[in-house]
């Protein structure tokens, strides 16, 4: 295998990620192990002024105020969720069930067992250990998303839940003190809490169980949480540049316009507001696609979005011209890549079950709920016809009216050749199938080794996957083989990924594109025509061309893929993943040189949900030749 020095490696990250990133990395590291950042998060930090709770209570600023319509919806299963999380079960990244039970300590890992010394300032956590595992098991519970789903049993089954929900804020305050623990090692998980607190102050502002006590307590708690935020936001917007950035100045900017008697609220709100329009300005490009490269964060950033501009607009304020029209090119993006029976997406990206603020009881999965509720703020309709379980969102957000003076017009389903180049994404959606095409340029960090992947989708199905994200702290085979090419339909020469594969969540070589990617309709044929520079840790001269034809009104496509500089040495391997459920359906024909190459299936794996693992089917033909033509036929289920 490749092995890069630490002079090659250090090249690569300052090409890849400029000085800025190099700087901050450096003297962020400096300060920390001289223990200069230890005085800028404190712990058993004193009291702060706060206004009193009967004056909040009459004067708090406008939040969410739902218009919840009383339909004949069965909501059974918001019942039968909400019992499991009262008895200590929680679902994490939304998919598993995990008994954690009624006295949780916070910071235990139910994955590994593992128990976090809250007795640590934060700064002296490792949130990258084999022993400790993946520490998103830890983050999970307290992110405090369960509140939605107990005040939403509250409403439609007349339960009382405000007892257990500041209950449970309460005890995880007093099990977890100021700037101690794993719970402070992340300002996005940090800022989630917060925001899923304010839910819950606001929905039961006039309950009895809320008391200037605990008030107090919970004051004290958002205070200092939020100054951690402040204080390390820096870390965010500069090292990691992502979601993270985006949700902490949101969070920023919401706790300072809604409590405006922190001492920092002014500075907070000023500095969020403004710190969000240049986040979503930079992270969201001009053609709505996002620099992660990932459906499901994209998905974070439109909730993001909801809340920016949902208690912007209550409040008689407004974000700079930009961020209306990103969330409006956001939602056209996702809208357009959305074609599951049930509104899913491809499983392109990484993908860590985030979903924050879950208001409904459609699956993960589908992306109707939080892409309906934005564009009904943004267009006043909704995006889907009919009723379903996908409306549920837009009522409790409550915001029904077009939030901007410039109107936008209600987004409709194109059909034939849909192209986001900025981004690299090419579609082509013809007689009950979609094929989704990547290829595309990296200016900002990749996270997965996947360019000119294909997913291809028939009736509503996913016949060709994308093998998922699995976990972002597992073994090293485990980890190259979800975040590499090997779990994508794509192409790799012998056993390696199209990049080189650095510590965490750091690829060395990124693949760009070579020439300008083509997408075209034709008489009887659409066709798609992209080359990528990749392998370059092989050689830099290495380029993979795929040219693609999908008959139009025909289940089949013709994949032709050519290595352009491929070494001798190495093998070719086109690789074709699907579960086994839809094995049936597939029909493939590989050629190399005019010669039928040997099909070699192959069982691998499929993570559709974060955590989760399940057999998938991967079809494997590989030649010494350079070449390999694939005729792929889909039959339709009967």
């Amino acid at each position: 295998m490749p092995q890069i020095s630490k002079a090659a490696s250090f090249v690569q990250i300052l090409h890849n990620m400029g000085w800025r990133y190099v700087n901050f990395r450096c003297i962020f590291e400096i300060k920390k192990r001289l223990g200069f950042l230890k005085r800028k998060f404190p712990v058993n930090p004193p009291p702060i002024d706060h206004i009193n709770l009967a004056d909040w209570r009459r004067n708090k600023k406008p939040f969410f105020k739902p218009l919840l319509s009383e339909t004949t919806a069965d909501h059974t299963e918001t019942g039968e969720t909400a019992d499991r999380i009262l008895k200590g079960e929680v679902r994490f990244f939304n998919s598993q069930w995990i008994d954690l039970g009624k006295n949780y300590d916070w910071i235990t890992n139910p994955d590994t067992g593992y128990r976090y010394n809250i007795a640590s300032h934060w700064l002296d956590i490792n949130d990258y250990s084999k022993d400790a595992g993946d520490i998103k098991y830890v983050w999970e519970k307290s992110r405090f998303s369960f509140i939605h789903t107990l005040i939403r049993d509250e409403h439609w089954n007349k339960k009382a839940h405000a007892s257990f929900i500041f209950s449970e804020i309460d005890n995880w305050i007093q099990r977890n003190p100021i700037n101690q623990g794993p719970h402070y090692k992340c300002s996005q998980e940090i800022s989630l809490r917060v925001l899923n607190w304010i839910w819950a102050l606001y929905y039961y502002a006039d309950s009895k169980i809320l008391t200037e006590e605990r008030w107090d307590r919970i004051m004290h708690s958002i205070y200092w949480q939020m100054h951690h935020v402040y204080e390390n936001i820096e870390f965010s917007r500069k090292a990691v540049r992502n979601n993270h950035a985006i949700t902490e100045t949101l969070a920023l900017y919401i706790v300072g316009l809604l409590f405006p008697s922190f001492k920092d609220a002014a500075k907070w709100k000023t500095k969020g507001k403004t710190w969000f329009e240049q986040e979503i300005a930079y992270q969201v490009y001009e053609d709505g696609t996002f620099l992660q490269f990932s459906m499901n964060y994209h998905r974070v950033v439109i909730q993001l979005l909801t809340w920016a501009l949902g208690i912007s607009y209550l409040n008689n304020e407004q974000f700079k011209p930009v961020v209306y029209d990103r969330a409006y090119k956001s939602l056209n993006f996702l809208f357009q890549c959305q074609e599951g029976k049930h509104g899913e997406l491809p499983n392109y990206g990484a993908n860590d079950g985030a979903l924050f603020f879950p208001l409904n009881n459609c699956g993960y999965r589908d992306f109707r709920p939080q892409l309906n509720a934005l564009h009904e703020m943004l267009c006043g309709k909704s995006l889907y016809e009919g009723n379903g379980a996908w409306k549920e969102d837009a009522e409790w957000y409550g915001v029904k009216n077009p939030i901007n003076s410039t109107a936008f017009h209600p987004l409709k389903k194109e059909t034939g050749c849909i192209s986001f180049p900025i981004g690299g994404y090419y579609l082509i959606r013809d007689a009950n199938a979609f094929t989704f095409i990547r290829c595309g340029n990296h200016k900002d960090r990749p996270s997965q080794a996947d360019n000119l992947h294909v997913d291809i989708w028939v009736d509503g199905e996913n016949i060709f996957i994308d093998g998922g994200s699995y976990k972002y702290n597992t073994d090293d085979e485990t980890l190259k083989y979800f975040m590499g090419s090997a779990s994508h339909n794509t192409v790799m020469l012998g056993n390696h990924d199209q990049m080189l594969k650095g510590g965490r969540f750091i690829w060395y070589y990124w693949s760009q594109t070579a020439s300008s990617p083509q997408l075209e309709e034709e008489n009887e044929t659409y066709s798609f025509n992209g080359t990528v520079s990749c392998f370059n840790h092989l050689n830099k001269e290495i380029l993979h061309t795929r040219k693609l034809r999908k008959r139009k009104g025909v289940h089949t496509w013709i994949i032709e893929d050519k290595i352009i500089k491929k070494p001798g040495d190495v093998e070719m391997t086109v690789l074709w993943h699907c579960l086994p459920l839809n094995k049936h359906q597939v029909n493939i024909c590989a050629t190399a040189a005019g010669r039928e190459l040997k099909e070699e299936p192959t069982n691998d794996l499929y993570s559709g949900f974060y955590g989760v693992k399940e057999p998938s089917l991967t079809f494997r033909y590989s030649t010494d030749e350079n070449m390999i033509i694939s005729r792929i036929e889909i039959n339709t289920r009967e």
